[in-house]
């Protein structure tokens, strides 16, 4: 699959970059991937174009800090979706943490799960792997309620705006598309 990053990081080194135009799932193997580069995990829309386009697990390769929020959105991206997640990291001081989330939340008994397969800590470096299992994942899309399932399209009209307004006006700011 060829995909460029499409949410570069306008306001440091990257403001010279060209981004990429759209989101992509590639079958690999029988499995639908989809990949959100570092900053493109900020965006919850990144995901939840992956999921509309069949991903059943998005990859994120990442480098960046400040851990602790991200790990909390990407469990979510995960749930909502009802995708898994897998994130690589570097490690390092207020970083690393490569982790796996499962779209489950609940056990065969409707008891709320943790859906963490895997958190490795800020300074292990190494290779870390995380079991999803794929018939649970499918059987759990088929029945559960989010993802795609009850989706109320026509409010979410203005997400597709470009206007930027105030507090989130920046000087370096590239118009939205």
């Amino acid at each position: 699959m060829k995909y460029s990053k499409v949410h570069t990081c306008d306001f440091a080194d990257e403001a010279c970059l060209e981004s990429g135009s759209a989101f992509r799932v590639c079958d690999f193997v029988g499995i639908k991937i989809g990949i959100m580069i570092c900053y493109d995990r900020e965006y919850p829309e990144s995901a939840r174009i992956l999921m509309l386009q069949g991903a059943e697990i998005i990859l994120v390769p990442n480098d960046c800090g400040s851990m602790k929020p991200r790990l909390c959105a990407l469990s979510t991206r995960a749930y909502e979706n009802m995708v898994g997640v897998a994130m690589a990291n570097p490690n390092g001081e207020n970083a690393g943490n490569s982790c796996a989330f499962s779209p489950i939340c609940w056990d065969n008994n409707g008891i709320c799960v943790d859906n963490t397969l895997l958190m490795a800590d800020d300074m292990s470096e190494g290779l870390f792997y995380a079991n999803f299992d794929l018939s649970a994942i499918r059987k759990y899309r088929e029945s559960e309620m989010l993802g795609n399932t009850y989706r109320k399209v026509k409010a979410y009209e203005p997400l597709l705006s470009g206007k930027i307004t105030y507090p989130f006006l920046r000087e370096n700011q590239s118009p939205i598309d």
